[in-house]
This record gives C-alpha cells, structure tokens and sequence, in this order.
C-alpha cells in the first residue's frame, strides 16, 4: 500500500489559545481538545514527565490537520536564532490551498500575521507567499490562478 496523504503536522507552542484563534481565522476548525501525560507519553515522544496540552485543528475538507501542543512539563525548547531563518533545518512551513490569497492576507494580519517577502506571481499557475503568523510560525499560502 502506498502513502495515500500526510494527515497531521505538530507545532509546539506557549500560547495555545493566540494560535488556535490563527488557524481558525484561517478557516481550520476545532477538531478535539485533550491533555495528555504520564509513562505511556514520554514512551512515544521520548521525554520524561510529560504534561501537555493539546488542540487539534482541522481543514474544512477534513484531510488536514494540524496539532497544536502546549507543554507544561518538561518545559518546550527555543530554536535559535529566533526568529529561525528560512535555511534553518528542519520543518519551515505549512503551506495551505486558498481561494482568496488577499483576503486570507487581510485576515491573518488581524492576528499579528506579518508578510515574509510578497504575494509573489509563479508561471500562471499559482499566487504564493509565505506569512509568519504567532510564535514565529510559518505558513505558506497557495491560489490557484484561473
């Protein structure tokens, strides 16, 4: 069997509730709330006394998802320098299919979402840029043109 999608990426964050309100502005939807901790945690992810807090935000199609995780203990860690620059190794961005690149734009600046570069033309086939939004994260924004 091949790999049919990738369904779920994990950003690490101290401010749970600024970051959920980013994503649903940007169309995610709540998807489910837990805490999780103990043995059985630590296990899976490789630390000691785990305890955190964790959101998870969905598309509006359902095929994507996003887990936004608070942890309170072992405290989370800083990249740095912060904020990281594009080179830096590792996971950079997110990149999401929109409908209106100006609008989505707009709304995310509502939210302290700053422009990385422009909206910048690729061929004709797309609209693209790249928003920093809370916490430093990165977001790509895709429109297909025509």
């Amino acid at each position: 069997m091949g790999l049919q999608r990738m369904d779920n990426v994990l950003i690490v964050v101290e401010d749970l509730e600024a970051v959920k309100a980013f994503f649903a502005e940007l169309g995610m939807e709540l998807d489910s709330e837990t805490t999780v901790e103990g043995d059985w945690v630590g296990a899976v992810i490789g630390l000691e006394g785990v305890r955190a807090d964790i959101a998870v935000m969905r598309t509006p199609d359902g095929h994507g998802r996003v887990e936004l995780s608070r942890f309170h203990t072992p405290a989370a860690v800083r990249p740095q320098p912060t904020p990281a620059p594009a080179n830096t190794l590792g996971i950079r961005r997110v990149m999401f299919a929109v409908d209106d690149i100006d609008d989505v734009v707009a709304r995310l600046r509502g939210h302290g979402a700053e422009l990385v570069g422009e909206i910048a033309r690729y061929e004709d086939v797309y609209r693209l840029c790249y928003l920093r939004g809370p916490e430093d994260i990165v977001i790509g924004l895709a429109e297909r043109i025509g």
